[in-house]
């Protein structure tokens, strides 16, 4: 799975996703501003995302693109979950016709959990994550093309 796209010619529109067996976290953005919010959490079984709920965020946020988190190991192998976050990642391009990428997504839920614990956030793990990762992902993405190239 890339990190980010080849060549961009607008600014980007984002679902971003915190992969979960039972749960997975969403988060919207554009790369124009580089903001995200997290929008909630889509019902997962064993890894098998609620299609129909995922269908009807992608119709609502109408989405560019798709990030997913990818959970390496702190040493940085890969988990079993990683595999089962980029199978996630293919699907998503396979149903829904949209470029993925992944991003490295160590320590996000513990750092949404921190937010949530100082006050500084609201809402479900999950989709602060989501909204870490793609805040993370904007923050790599090469910039857009300027008109004089």
């Amino acid at each position: 799975m890339d990190r980010y796209p080849q060549k961009y010619i607008k600014p980007l529109k984002a679902l971003a996703f915190d992969f979960g067996t039972k749960r997975i976290g969403v988060a919207y953005g554009q790369s124009l501003t580089g903001t995200a919010q997290a929008i909630g959490i889509i019902p997962a079984r064993d890894g098998i995302p609620d299609w129909t709920a995922l269908d009807a965020l992608v119709k609502n946020w109408q989405p560019d693109v798709f990030v997913v988190g990818l959970p390496f190991n702190m040493d940085d192998s890969d988990s079993e979950l990683l595999l089962r976050a980029r199978k996630f990642g293919k699907r998503l391009n396979g149903r829904l016709h949209k470029p993925c990428f992944g991003v490295d997504e160590r320590l996000t839920s513990f750092e949404a959990r921190g937010e949530l614990l100082r006050g500084e956030a609201s809402g479900a793990v999950d989709a602060l994550a989501a909204r870490l990762i793609l805040e993370a992902w904007f923050d790599g993405l090469p910039p857009l093309p300027s008109g004089d190239d």
